[in-house]
């Protein structure tokens, strides 16, 4: 291709990008994405020595994300195919297949097996989140513990998430050892499904003795029944898709992974069913059809993912403890967490911890939201579960006049309690993690 060409081409290419982002609405990284492609096929067509598909992919992957080398995409499209999961109300139905499997009987396996199928293209943090209302539901409706739900839930969602790919974790140890994805895929569902089995079967009764209520803001407007009527428990909405539906969310990747080594282990490289198995068995490919088939369901879903989604912004008061002496000002806010939301030095007139004045919820930590600014504490591990609900606090003065703002909770994933104090006094301040008297 000659210059002139490669400039036209290349201001084509900008064109594309900013109608696909502008216009289109689609996220920045992915309109970036198919840009990219576009670019790259044209090129393959008019280069003289030409290249093909996935030499294309390969170039993309390579530059895409520096560090994240070839793990970039697939991580976009998973973050991509989940909320599509989620939005479309593909979950939901899976959860109501099993629940209509197992006739209204052993619903902890429900939320359960539906964590371990879709996180098998997600990441787990992220499956928890689809995941976690359901289970929240279905204990309220049955009176069964959240401990048994969550227990199974996290064990159904883990095992995948470890061991089959496209799950990013998986995914990369596969690349970096060389090992064929698909046999990666067929025994790592074999080993984990056997292991789930195992562990439900040991430890189902262990985990009713003690009763955990489910999320009370969740379960606000669920009633509990005593019906065995399967019809009584399914999870209802006004425009769940159809079940099938839902699960080719989840297994069009993974057919299509799995399936593409099997083909190439039985027929000839140089016969076109390889080279097809080859392009449909990338990764990428792989999980951009999963992503563009989960938009052609919301696209017939209209109703659910409108529900799901909302840009009103509205003002919302919190409850803030503030401490104050004549030099800085720190704020506290229990209700969030116990995050320092604020930190300003009064005498030169600036933040010195980050304030956010917008709270925008992510999708993100491992039982919802996350927000970003001020400093968040974190046990047993980053993000945690209550870092966007409520703790205890409670504010103790020094015999200096000093003031603690208490903070802290008895985590439910490990029972360890975690305690915050954030003292203020003239003229020094400082925090306190977990005090001897505490």
């Amino acid at each position: 291709m000659s210059a002139t060409g490669f400039l036209v081409l290349l201001i084509v290419t900008i064109a594309i990008l900013m109608v696909l982002i502008m216009k289109v609405k689609l996220h920045p990284t992915f309109a970036l994405f198919l840009s990219a492609l576009f670019m790259g096929l044209v090129l393959g067509r008019f280069e003289a020595e030409g290249f093909g598909f996935t030499d294309i992919l390969t170039t993309i992957t390579g530059g895409f994300g520096g560090t994240l080398g070839s793990m970039g995409i697939p991580i976009m499209l998973g973050a991509i195919l989940a909320m599509g999961v989620q939005d479309t109300g593909a979950a939901k139905a899976i959860a109501n297949s099993f629940i209509k499997l197992f006739r209204g009987k052993n619903l902890e396996l429900a939320p359960a097996l539906t964590a371990y199928i879709v996180s098998i293209p997600v990441f787990g943090d992220i499956t928890t989140i689809l995941t976690s209302n359901i289970a929240n539901v279905l204990s309220k409706r049955k009176h069964i513990s959240m401990g048994k739900m969550a227990a199974f839930t996290q064990t159904g969602l883990n095992l995948t998430h470890a061991m089959v790919p496209p799950t990013p974790g998986i995914l990369a140890v596969s690349i970096l050892l060389g090992a064929d994805l698909g046999l990666v895929i067929g025994w790592g569902i074999l080993i984990s499904l056997i292991a789930f089995v195992l562990t439900w079967l040991v430890l189902r009764k262990w985990t009713d003795k003690e009763f955990v209520e489910p999320v009370p803001e969740v379960v606000a407007e669920i009633e509990e029944t005593s019906s065995n009527d399967v019809k009584d428990i399914l999870i209802t909405g006004n425009d769940i898709p159809a079940t099938f539906a839902s699960f080719l969310t989840i297994l069009i990747p993974v057919v299509l992974i799995a399936g593409s080594s099997f083909i190439k282990m039985v027929v000839a490289e140089d016969s076109a069913l390889y080279a097809w198995a080859n392009i449909f068995g990338d990764k990428i490919v792989a999980l951009g059809l999963g992503v563009i088939y989960t938009m052609l369901l919301a696209v017939f879903h209209k109703a659910s993912v409108r529900k799901s989604m909302t840009m009103v912004k509205e003002d919302k008061a919190y409850d803030a403890i503030r401490l104050e002496n004549d030099f800085i000002r720190v704020t506290v806010l229990p209700e969030l967490g116990g995050r320092i939301y604020e930190g300003y030095d009064k005498v030169n007139d600036y933040n010195f911890v980050y304030k956010n004045n917008v709270i925008k919820p992510a999708l993100i930590g491992l039982c919802g939201v996350w927000v970003s600014g001020g400093i968040e504490f974190n046990y047993p591990q980053h993000h945690r579960p209550t870092t966007f609900m409520p703790v205890e606090c409670t504010i103790e003065e020094g015999p200096n006049g000093e003031k603690t703002a208490w903070v802290g909770e008895i985590e439910s994933m490990y029972g360890i309690k975690g305690t915050v104090g954030v003292t203020i006094w003239h003229p020094f301040t400082r925090i306190m993690e977990n005090p001897p008297h505490c």
